[in-house]
């Protein structure tokens, strides 16, 4: 990717993280004080989430960019960890807060709450739900080309909270019919919510940060990309792991022993340009190795990763 593009994704990029913490920002004004006003548990722990998704946000949005800054001597592979380690932040943010408004929902249901119902509890309940549509419809909309983890972080994150905020609704509701316990229930199950998709978001992210394999079919498309080569006689000890968001791909390709070494050299570059054009792929080894030998019957995992007539997967 070129340097012109990539600054241009990592305008709309923060662009996107702008806009949702200016929505949070909104909707924690309009709950926050109706619910202080009316003394609304669901209210106040619906506030309290976005407040969560407010300080996630600023972050995505002063540190999430950085997978769009090219390699230095400082990250000779780039920034790509990044953007999965400022997700997984916003994961570990917003599950520390479910937990927190459990807590506080617990406290209502046991000891009573001092709501009052008012019309402008309905009202700023109203607001939060087109609020985080629009949110969640925007990100969505500017993440579908950029791909990124951050933003879909941010973007689920608005889903929630729709949900969330439905939930509140419940509990405003139980309170015009007199029965104020719904709204700290309410309070809990937008708690819980929360808990899940914070634990939700982390687990994907770590999965990106600790470099575990990615699922089958992504070795699939990598391994059938390569038998696609014409000069390609088989293909073995194939390692493919995350590095950040992108997939880092090490194999071992086998071809004509008797090419000259400019052809090889040749070869191993089309292979490398050919993987490296594939969806979500970052850096790629290919180690040439002379058709017939064999090698990789002796490796350790041949059963797993060298199996098939000519060291082929």
């Amino acid at each position: 990717m070129t340097a012109r593009p990539r600054r241009e994704e990592k305008r709309r990029f923060r662009r996107a993280a702008g806009v949702n913490v200016l929505g949070n920002a909104a909707k924690i004004v309009a709950e926050g004080a109706a619910g202080l006003a009316f003394g609304s548990v669901a209210l106040l722990a619906d506030a309290a989430h976005s407040v969560a998704d407010l300080v996630a946000s600023g972050v995505v949005f002063v540190w999430g960019g950085a997978r769009y800054d090219d390699a230095d001597a400082e990250h000779p592979h780039g920034h790509q960890r990044i953007e999965p380690l400022t997700a997984l932040f916003v994961g570990a943010v917003v599950a520390l807060l479910g937990l927190n408004l459990l807590w506080s929902s617990i406290e209502g249901i046991r000891f009573g709450t001092d709501v009052r119902f008012s019309r402008l509890l309905l009202v700023a309940l109203a607001f939060a739900l087109v609020d985080m549509y629009v949110l969640y419809w925007y990100t969505m909309r500017v993440n579908a080309e950029l791909g990124s983890t951050a933003l879909s972080a941010l973007a689920v994150d608005c889903l929630n909270d729709i949900y969330t905020t439905v939930a509140a609704v419940i509990g405003v509701f139980g309170v015009f019919f007199d029965l104020p316990i719904l709204d700290p229930i309410a309070g809990g199950v937008v708690s819980l919510l929360v808990v899940y998709q914070g634990v939700e978001i982390g687990r994907e992210n770590v999965t990106y940060l600790v470099g575990a394999a990615p699922p089958p079919g992504d070795r699939d498309r990598i391994t059938e990309s390569l038998r696609e080569h014409p000069e390609v006689v088989g293909v073995h000890d194939l390692r493919v792991f995350y590095d950040g968001t992108d997939l880092e791909v090490e194999v071992h390709v086998e071809v004509d022993g008797e090419m000259t070494l400019r052809r090889a050299h040749d070869i191993e570059t089309e292979l490398v340009t050919r993987l490296r054009g594939l969806e979500d792929v970052g850096d790629v080894h290919v180690h040439l190795d002379p058709s017939g030998v064999g090698e990789w019957k002796d490796a350790d995992d041949a059963g797993a990763d060298g199996a098939g007539d000519g060291g082929s997967e």
